[in-house]
């Protein structure tokens, strides 16, 4: 049995015999295992879906392989970098360049922005004014730059940010720019603006190409690494190497209840193939979303508890890949759809992450589009989804309807932790209701801690916390928030004091 020490908290021991418990089976949970799994320490992961990898699987259709997202593995977190590849060999990882564009007005401009691309497109007339806006703000900034729209106008200009920031980010979230919290800004741009997306290709060119990570603005990395199969094939591979090293993984089986006794957590029912059965366990890491993790805990948890939990939100997602000649596809990883015409927020090419996902002489094209679950996309058929693609991706221009073979259609729900108004309260109740009453339930990773991490900080998130079972102390939830976690050094943070990887704070719903 796990042992609980003078300081009230706990660890594994040599003497105990039932499992860590490890719920979820996406990066952090995987992880978790893993790193428990070379320890010695007996643990069994509860994945409720047939696949691994969480938002960061591979889905495969009639051989076709669709990464949800797109996730370029760079990282400034050594150990994870390590742990990639100590999963996977060397050989399995494609070093790949890194390209984006955005679509606008009928054009597609370099993404970052690059002056002369971007000004060549616009016209003589039209960069001139968007100069002259871009030194306005220089003179008169907006009074409000707690804004996504304040934010970026600040570093870009009115003019650029109506090109080129308003329509994306606001098919991302739903809502309006000018009422999203500035913190979305300081994660997927921080540290740039008109200037230093000029002067970085430059810098970069000065200095050499491969300098040092630490100082380099995340949004303007030049490549990356991929395993040839996907992000789901290290996660495949993962789960193979905890089977093989003593940890069980239960597919398709879903934590009901995680039963609370004198102040641990003792045990977890579980619901699969076998039927139902309770798991005793040491101690439990849940990547599960925290207002299902609070909702499970037997006896139930307080009413101010549960209110917390169901006050938390999410932004769904899904993907409608359609399969097309090669010659139509394009060298992007991915497009940024900023045309206020279309629904679809960004288009992969995953032929330009790895030829090894498509097959020869065709590519695959994602369409990529934001909602909400149960709203009208969401909601409709496969079919209907696959026609919507169809007819967007021609009136981009990009492919002639009769160039699609095929369309498949995957559907990712809780994709993006909401950070609306109330959102850090609701956590931090639920946050310390474990911390008093269950100490040995870990939460983990994106939706475990409702935090907006990436694959690599979740990740971290859960090699931490296999680090606290066995007796150290470290604040996971730090991870990200403290300057060595965040995308850019103190110096190139572009002094918003915020945490570098926040989504933004979003207003309620209504009815929410």
């Amino acid at each position: 049995m796990a042992v609980n020490k003078a300081d009230g908290s706990s660890a594994v021991t040599p003497d105990d015999t039932d499992p860590v418990v490890v719920i979820g089976g996406g990066p952090a949970g995987l992880t978790a295992a893993y790193r428990l799994a070379q320890a010695g320490d007996p643990v069994v992961v509860l994945e409720s879906d047939n696949i691994v990898g969480g938002i960061s699987r591979t889905v495969e259709r009639d051989g076709w392989r669709f990464d949800i997202g797109g996730h370029r593995f760079f990282t400034k977190v050594r150990p994870v970098e390590e742990f990639w590849h100590e999963v996977l060999p060397d050989e399995d990882f494609l070093l790949r360049p890194r390209m984006s564009r955005i679509y606008y007005g009928g054009k597609f401009y370099d993404y970052p922005i690059k002056l002369t691309n971007a000004l060549g497109n616009l016209g003589l007339v039209e960069a001139a004014r968007c100069a002259l806006s871009f030194l306005w703000v220089r003179i008169s900034p907006p009074k409000n730059q707690n804004t996504l729209e304040g934010y970026i106008v600040t570093n870009y200009g009115w003019r650029l940010y109506n090109h080129f920031f308003k329509t994306y980010n606001e098919k991302v979230w739903g809502v309006p720019a000018s009422e999203l919290s500035a913190d979305w800004g300081a994660q997927r741009i921080k540290g740039m603006s008109l200037w230093n997306a000029v002067w970085e290709p430059i810098r970069s060119s000065l200095v050499g190409r491969r300098r040092d990570r630490s100082q380099q603005v995340t949004s303007l990395i030049e490549e990356f690494q991929y395993p040839k199969l996907g992000p789901g094939m290290m996660w495949e591979r993962c789960a193979e190497a905890i089977g093989e090293l003593g940890g069980t993984i239960k597919m398709e089986t879903e934590a009901v209840a995680v039963h609370v006794k004198d102040g641990r957590a003792v045990s977890v029912t579980t619901e699969g193939a076998d039927g139902r059965k309770e798991l005793p366990a040491t101690h439990v890491i849940s990547s599960m979303p925290f207002t299902a993790l609070a909702r499970c805990i037997e006896p139930a948890v307080p009413d101010e508890v549960l209110r917390a939990a169901d006050d938390l939100h999410y932004r769904d997602f899904l993907t409608v890949a359609l399969v097309v000649p090669e010659r139509r596809g394009f060298p992007d990883n991915w497009i940024y759809i900023h045309s206020p015409d279309v629904r679809v927020g960004r288009i992969q090419n995953f032929g330009s992450w790895s030829p090894f996902l498509v097959k020869d002489g065709r590519t695959c094209l994602g369409m990529e589009y934001f909602v909400f679950e149960g709203d009208d996309l969401w909601a409709s058929a496969d079919d209907d989804l696959v026609k919507l693609a169809i007819a967007e991706l021609a009136r981009i221009g990009l492919v002639d309807p009769a160039d699609v073979d095929s369309g498949y259609v995957v559907r990712m729900p809780k994709a993006y932790p909401v950070y609306d108004d109330a959102y850090r309260d609701n956590v931090e109740v639920i946050r310390k209701w474990l911390e008093a009453n269950a100490p040995n339930i870990h939460p983990v990773g994106r939706n475990g801690m409702h935090k907006y991490n990436n694959q690599d900080h979740s990740m971290y998130t859960a090699m931490l916390t296999v680090e606290n079972i066995h007796g150290a102390r470290h604040d996971i939830w730090s991870v990200n928030v403290e300057e060595e976690y965040h995308e850019t050094s103190a110096s190139g943070s572009g002094g918003t004091g915020s945490t570098g990887r926040d989504a933004p704070v979003m207003p309620r719903r209504p009815g929410s």
